[in-house]
């Protein structure tokens, strides 16, 4: 279901949705109040709810929308500002699975091939993990393959070669590496997360208040977001997080994030560690990306320092990164597919045979002190 009080923008959406062959756009309705009516009345996987909206806003409608439907997923449609990016910020912790900026202009949505692409990617991602939670127990599931994304702007004007897509690994039994033994204290902790990330970050970075370690996080987020996750994660977690500035000497007991539309990079200068930002192109359709931080990470502290997290998120971003922390003696740890909104990121590296504990989200951050003090799990 699109929502959304212009017609034009819920046109626009709906075309771009159903270019998809595999995506039906089941209700189009112009606030929220219609959208509780028209939720008791049709089995919907997802729904992209607009923010600002006539009769009843998305901030209003988003709970009485869960309570009718508690399955469904919801993306967040929100302008790229300060209030928007805080506004989004808030429904994900009032239980909306993800969020989409909203282009400025009729034009935009039309035109930009980056935002179909995200913008369909997220909903079959969500509308399976729905799906799965028995979203549809009102009516037919009509089963659906995932497709391959298509390339970004930044990557083909890049020519970047495109990794494989990614492929939901089937259901199997999952080989967990031993940890090391004796335990050995970590520099460093490094988390990466994407769909749903936010709110598992609150969670795992509560636990971690006082830790002697700098954290460095990559969360997909454009720019502006990442600046209000960091307030977030400040405020709430009572940890010092600011978003990552280039040539910033890294420190203990601060959380360090990467920003919207940069790599953030650990280097080695003067003999100390260094945060570098970069504009290289993306890596698994994303910047700022996982995989790249975490390369970094192994040559700037030793892989054996190396404390790593792979939190909820769609695609495999992060695999190929923590393939090399584990092999040179790092450690890491996966969120389970129970507690995740969506299980790729953390499905990559559990079937990949990476992670010493696939922990759900509550465990996670216990676990992750424990092994910051060099303590056993």
């Amino acid at each position: 279901m699109v929502v959304d009080d212009s017609a034009v923008i819920r046109g626009l959406l709906t075309r771009a949705l159903e270019g998809d062959a595999e995506i039906r756009v089941v209700a189009s309705v112009g606030d929220g109040q219609m959208a509780i009516n028209s939720l008791q009345r049709n089995s919907i996987d997802v729904i992209v709810l607009d923010i600002e909206m006539p009769v009843m806003d998305g901030i209003t409608a988003l709970p009485k929308l869960l309570a009718v439907a508690p399955q469904v997923k919801i993306i967040m449609a929100s302008t790229l500002t300060l209030r928007g990016a805080d506004v989004s910020m808030r429904c994900l912790q009032a239980g909306a699975a993800d969020y989409i900026p909203k282009p400025t202009s009729t034009r935009e949505v039309g035109g930009a091939e980056d935002f179909k692409r995200e913008l369909v990617s997220k909903v079959k991602a969500l509308g399976a993990a729905a799906r799965r939670a028995g979203s549809r127990s009102r009516g037919e599931i009509r089963p659906l393959t995932p497709a391959a994304p298509l390339p970004s702007a930044a990557e083909r004007a890049a020519g970047a070669p495109a990794p494989a897509p990614f492929r939901r690994p089937e259901p199997g039994p999952v080989t967990l590496r031993p940890f090391p033994t004796p335990p050995v204290r970590p520099d460093v902790v490094a988390i990466g997360s994407s769909t749903g990330g936010p709110q598992a970050l609150f969670e795992v970075l509560s636990h971690l208040k006082g830790l002697a370690q700098p954290i460095l996080i990559t969360q997909h987020m454009p720019a502006t977001f990442t600046t209000i996750l960091a307030e977030h994660i400040s405020r709430q977690c009572g940890l010092a997080a600011a978003e990552a500035k280039d040539g910033e000497v890294i420190t203990g007991n601060r959380v360090y994030i990467a920003p919207g539309d940069f790599h953030m990079l650990v280097a080695q200068r003067a003999g100390q560690n260094v945060l570098t930002l970069t504009k290289d192109p993306p890596e698994n359709f994303c910047r700022p990306a996982v995989d790249p931080m975490m390369r970094s990470i192994v040559k700037g502290f030793g892989a054996r320092k190396v404390l790593a997290c792979i939190l909820t998120g769609m695609g495999q971003d992060g695999m190929r990164g923590c393939t090399e922390v584990v092999n040179q003696g790092g450690v890491l740890i996966g969120q389970d597919e129970a507690t995740s909104v969506v299980w790729g990121m953390p499905g990559a590296v559990a079937q990949a045979g990476l992670c010493s504990a696939i922990l759900p989200l509550k465990e996670i951050g216990p676990t992750l002190r424990k092994l910051a003090t060099g303590a056993r799990p």
